[in-house]
């Protein structure tokens, strides 16, 4: 390549077979990559801990083997969410109590990405525990939109999204549990997909066995994430619920042209306020389907009781992982955090099996919808970026949010019928700030999911819209 910005611009999978035909090699990609941060990350503090020593060490290794012997992505650099291990890099979950903290031992999804050839050079910003939909946190502060610096890039894969949007990333880690790949994939103009529970095997944390919170893939496009999200999935014993991979590529599914006949959209899922601007633009990238012979229908399935089932699933999910820090650490905890956890200390096991009960019922009723509907079309988030200095949204269309999380309701019912979910670019707003349309799918359907979005994908953007430098905003 000339230069490193011809690189920097270029999809992960142009890059990846780049790598396998061996006309550049891991450490070109790393030396591009080091050059970008030094350029750009200043502005956005999207990646505060680098690693390119471990990760010049690992790409020399690799390059002793075959090109054919190198994995998936064959030497592709990924940066992993600050919440995630990497043996021998800081991993501070965006709080204090682990702000020296470097594990001897990487987490099983970085060893699955570390086989498949990914190279770690990176952690990204996230919120304390990834608890909020904001990057922000005491160990290394804001993370900034890209779009606009004065502007939230939401959370809690915020770091991710940034990195990808200003090029400092082709591919990305991040997590979900309540749309932390979807929202900030929203916010900055990028694909965040989450995937349905179990597909993506990582170190179990308590509980065990919960499917709230999943690993998953960001990239600046459908292809790119698929190729990652093929990185990522399969089998392995030390994940209780963790998914045989069935030998199929995603990357392939991608690229099948397989299209939907009927999808449904939904401005709002009857559960939330959204902004006027956000569902118009959102409606009009869902009723493109069309052109490509997609039938269009306004309907969603009924999510009765999904606040009141995720609000207690998700509080007695911090008991089980954070109890233990609150006994502790409590002064050292933000305040959303101390919040949840004592939601869940309050709760009564009547109270968790109605919540439990709640979202079988959801589950069913979403079942019998994509008996019907092919895909299912929402905004991904119900706003543009608001200013970072907002810790959450607070109120929309004189609806005042109950808690800190309720604002991502249109994010979190697809957490509560498992279904996988992605992000893409929709548009943008009159104040040139990208909005995503989510796409979901049945339970184990990403195959599905991932040809609809790149058929959509191919119709509403003839070229990419990142990587972009920052822009100041006010």
């Amino acid at each position: 390549m000339d230069t490193n910005d011809d690189l920097i611009r270029m999809s992960a999978v142009a890059v990846r077979d780049l790598l396998l035909k061996e006309e550049v090699t891991p450490l070109d990609l790393l030396d591009a990559l080091e050059a970008r941060i030094a350029e750009v990350d200043g502005a956005v503090n999207a990646l505060p801990t680098l690693c390119f020593d471990r990760a010049r060490d690992h790409a020399r290794r690799l390059m002793d083997k075959p090109v054919e012997e190198r994995g998936m992505l064959a030497g592709m650099p990924v940066p992993i969410k600050d919440l995630v291990d990497v043996g021998g890099v800081l991993n501070t979950k965006g709080s204090p109590i682990f702000a020296e903290h470097v594990p001897e031992v990487s987490d099983i999804m970085v060893e699955r990405l570390e086989a498949e050839g990914g190279v770690v050079y990176a952690k990204s910003n996230t919120p304390e525990f990834g608890a909020g939909a904001n990057t922000f946190n005491e160990v290394f502060g804001r993370t900034l939109n890209p779009w606009n610096t004065s502007r939230s890039a939401a959370g809690s894969s915020g770091g991710a999204a940034v990195s990808l949007a200003t090029g400092t990333a082709w591919l990305a880690h991040g997590s979900d549990l309540g749309g932390s790949l979807r929202n900030p994939a929203s916010f900055c103009g990028i694909v965040g997909m989450r995937p349905s529970p179990g597909r993506v095997p990582a170190t179990p944390t308590p509980p065990i066995d919960q499917t709230l919170g999943v690993e998953g893939p960001m990239a600046r496009n459908v292809e790119d994430l698929a190729l990652m999200f093929d990185a990522l999935t399969g089998e392995d014993p030390r994940d209780p619920i963790s998914l045989h991979h069935g030998g199929q590529s995603f990357l392939d599914a991608a690229r099948s042209g397989w299209k939907p006949l009927r999808v449904a959209f939904s401005r709002d899922l009857g559960i939330t306020p959204v902004d006027s601007e956000v569902a118009d633009i959102c409606e009009r990238a869902a009723m493109r389907f069309a052109e490509a012979g997609v039938e269009v229908v306004e309907a969603h399935p009924d999510f009765t009781g999904v606040h009141e089932c995720f609000d207690v699933l998700r509080a007695a999910t911090y008991v089980a992982a954070h109890k233990r820090l609150y006994e502790e650490h409590k002064d050292k905890l933000k305040p959303e955090v101390v919040w949840n956890i004592e939601a869940g200390l309050k709760l009564t096991a009547g109270e968790i099996a109605h919540a439990q009960h709640l979202r079988a019922e959801l589950f069913a009723r979403a079942r019998a919808f994509f008996g019907d509907y092919d895909l299912l079309l929402t905004p991904a988030t119900i706003v543009s970026a608001f200013p970072v200095e907002q810790r959450y949204l607070e109120e929309l269309n004189g609806h005042r949010f109950s808690n800190y999380v309720e604002w991502l309701a249109i994010a979190y019912a697809m957490t509560m019928i498992a279904s996988p979910a992605i992000s893409i670019p929709a548009g943008f707003t009159s104040e040139n700030l990208p909005v995503g349309l989510q796409i979901a799918a049945p339970t184990r359907g990403e195959a599905r999911l991932l040809a609809g979005a790149k058929v959509l994908e191919s119709i509403l953007w003839q070229e990419p819209i990142v990587p972009i430098d920052p822009r100041p905003g006010n």
